[in-house]
């Protein structure tokens, strides 16, 4: 029952808008919370849709413009009735996916006696011997198992709606195999697979565009987020730690992570300065931005393109969800499993499906030229992990801004002063109150106090 209730809630948690790649964040446009009450989201409209995305669906999945919209307009709405009749089949729903042209919507369920309910809501049914919460709990339990020892050669397992089963990649039959045994699963369940794959995260350490971890690594920004009063970005965890510092694609100082998850999860958010105001866009790479309406999470089979400083735009389908990678760091569960290729130096970017948020890249194999298998860590329980809200559209807000070329020193109001290098313990006042160092650093431009508490803690 737990596992349907957090699946459900990661399906519908928060209305949503994002900034991705290379570009600073700019300009709020209102936020949704992460609570899952009230967030349905409009439908798609066929000229909301940014020129940018159509022309990699295109380009990726060989559709023109006016299919495309349609597809969206469909999966959107195959989103909606796959979440209702989770509700209503209770122990006995097995899962939903998208399937053709025109994105037909199939849902299986353990119970003939519910196929007319699935077929009043619009949608193909098909019965099947295992539901879904008896296939995760054999997922969970290798999860277990990973946790306690990383399995060799054994790269990804995941749940398989369409096959009703749980499959695992691994090296070799053997691999598999040994897997099984160390977490004490039902083989029957299970689809052992012969796989060559070896996913790998994808930050890289040779500079270019989006933000820069340390001044070094690079990685990319995935959606505009705010915890209370702090703007910031959601990103992937293996990007960063807590404490490490961020440059923005212009090298000017930009923030920190304040939370960070990996492996396990692959998840953070980054809390940013002054000069970095959020924007509800996703960077178009030339080809005009995307605002996002919404984070509902799309059903297995929908289209989803995805953002990020190395590669630009590219789009594929939804694979499997809730899949287990091991990477050579560790094993992460709960990612996305996609078509879409990517590089190093995606990680952290935007993924989206129409204009509905579903995530930031993680890792995969493969490439842009030859194609891949990539993996993204989905939007909704990052909010949800971290107490964030995402900016959106739809509120009035200032007027644009660009992070100045050389951004203003803070402005004073206490011993605390921008160059000053600080040790762990010291104690500084601004703006009428004192703070203790949390972690030695040297002040930059906007990380004043108040601004940055992974640094600075109010006595």
């Amino acid at each position: 029952m737990e596992r349907t209730t957090l699946r459900r809630r990661a399906l519908v948690a928060g209305t949503a808008t994002v900034a991705v790649g290379a570009l600073a964040l700019a300009g709020l446009t209102g936020v949704a919370s992460a609570d899952p009450a009230g967030t349905t989201a409009p439908p798609v409209s066929a000229d909301s849709l940014s020129p940018g995305l159509l022309a990699a669906m295109e380009r990726d999945l060989g559709l023109d413009a006016d299919a495309a919209r349609s597809r969206i307009a469909n999966e959107y709405r195959a989103a909606a009735v796959a979440a209702g009749l989770e509700k209503s089949l209770g122990a006995s729903y097995a899962g939903a996916r998208v399937s053709g042209a025109k994105a037909a919507l199939t849902v299986a369920t353990t119970d003939a006696s519910q196929t007319a309910r699935i077929t009043e809501a619009g949608a193909r049914a098909e019965v099947v011997g295992h539901s879904l919460d008896r296939l995760e709990g054999v997922k969970e339990a290798l999860d277990k198992a990973a946790l306690r020892k990383a399995p060799k050669d054994v790269p990804v397992w995941y749940v398989d709606v369409e096959a009703n089963r749980v499959v695992v990649n691994a090296a070799s039959t053997a691999a598999g195999t040994a897997f099984l045994k160390a977490a004490g699963v039902d083989g029957a369940l299970v689809t052992v697979a012969r796989s060559a794959e070896k996913p790998r995260t994808f930050a890289d350490l040779r500079g270019g565009d989006a933000y820069y971890m340390n001044g070094s690594g690079r990685c990319s920004i995935g959606f505009s987020v705010k915890r209370g009063t702090q703007n910031g970005f959601a990103t992937a965890g293996h990007c960063g730690r807590v404490g490490t510092t961020t440059n923005g694609f212009n090298q000017q100082a930009q923030g920190t992570f304040q939370g960070s998850t990996f492996p396990g999860r692959d998840y953070a958010w980054v809390a940013t300065n002054a000069n970095w105001t959020p924007r509800p866009t996703v960077n178009g790479y030339g080809r005009g931005d995307v605002t996002v309406a919404g984070s509902t999470a799309a059903v297995v089979g929908a289209s989803v393109c995805r953002s990020g400083s190395t590669t630009g735009w590219h789009c594929g389908t939804i694979q499997q969800l809730n899949t287990s990678v091991t990477y050579p760091e560790g094993t992460i569960s709960g990612v996305t499993r996609t078509s879409v290729c990517a590089e190093p130096g995606d990680s952290g970017g935007s993924y989206i499906s129409g204009n509905q948020a579903q995530g930031v890249t993680s890792g995969g194999s493969g490439n842009c030229r030859t194609g891949g298998t990539t993996y993204f860590q989905p939007l909704n329980p990052l909010l949800q992990a971290y107490g964030l809200t995402l900016v959106t559209s739809g509120t009035p807000t200032d007027p644009p801004t660009t992070p100045p070329t050389d951004p203003p020193t803070d402005p004073p109001g206490g011993t605390w002063a921008v160059g000053t290098a600080y040790a762990a313990g010291a104690t500084v006042t601004y703006g009428g109150a004192t703070y203790r160092c949390l972690q030695a650093h040297t002040a930059q431009p906007g990380w004043t106090p108040e601004a940055v508490p992974a640094l600075w803690q109010r006595v």
